[in-house]
């Protein structure tokens, strides 16, 4: 299983093997990992599952959609590398990908 390395605002680190297929938000839901609400369950119809994707990772990734797109205007101080880790699917080429949570979802 791949691990990805979500970051919390006060720097705390939690490297966490997800099974492939599932999104970078559903491994931390399941972790228990602070600082990812995900109150929508994961259908892009809100931002609390908003990630800023370090900067070495997000060209890697699939660009997000028009969907996603308006959803990262809901976000609190929203970034140049912000996703909503619900649409970022986890593959065998994210191994070791890094994330870290905006302080305002502590």
């Amino acid at each position: 299983m791949p691990k990805i390395v979500y970051i919390e605002h006060d720097g705390t680190e939690h490297p966490i093997e997800v099974k492939l297929g599932l999104s970078v938000m559903e491994g931390a839901v399941n972790n228990n990992v602070p600082g990812i609400d995900a109150d929508c369950g994961g259908a892009c119809a809100c931002a609390t599952c908003h990630v800023y994707v370090d900067p070495a990772w997000y060209g890697r990734l699939v660009p997000p959609d028009a969907q996603e797109r308006n959803m990262l205007d809901f976000a609190v101080e929203p970034g140049p590398t912000s996703r909503l880790s619900c649409q970022i699917k986890v593959t065998a080429a994210l191994a070791g990908l890094v994330v870290r949570m905006p302080k305002s979802q502590h």
